[in-house]
């Protein structure tokens, strides 16, 4: 899911948390509540109270799933792009220590300054 060489991913569009619980309860640690979850054409992500979840649903059947976390805690900087008249999409940006820009593309109907509130609540 997440290209660290090109730092993009598929539109997301927001969707509810329940729909994801299956996959990423077992994840969590104590603690850890699903705040959001975002979903593109078969790849998720999930906003916590603690880090951002990357899940890369693999192969044919999509039972095989690479799941990448990235802690707010290692997290230096991050922008959003909202959208626009003409430009529909809207961006989120997140610069990680010792990994580089992370870059999030959502469809126009989501809220990316709800991203940041909630990256903002639990990194400054």
């Amino acid at each position: 899911m997440i290209d660290f060489q090109n730092s993009s991913i598929f539109k997301l569009r927001q969707v509810n948390p329940e729909s994801v619980n299956g996959n990423i309860l077992p994840l969590l640690v104590s603690g850890e509540q699903i705040l959001s979850a975002y979903k593109g054409l078969r790849d998720y992500i999930v906003f916590t109270n603690k880090r951002v979840i990357a899940v890369n649903v693999q192969g044919m059947t999509g039972k095989k799933k690479d799941f990448t976390s990235l802690p707010y805690s290692k997290i230096q900087a991050f922008s959003c792009e909202t959208a626009g008249v003409l430009d529909m999409d809207s961006e989120f940006e997140l610069y990680f220590s010792g990994l580089g820009k992370v870059k999030f593309e959502f469809t126009g109907a989501s809220n990316v300054i709800e991203l940041s509130q909630i990256i903002g609540n639990y990194i400054l």
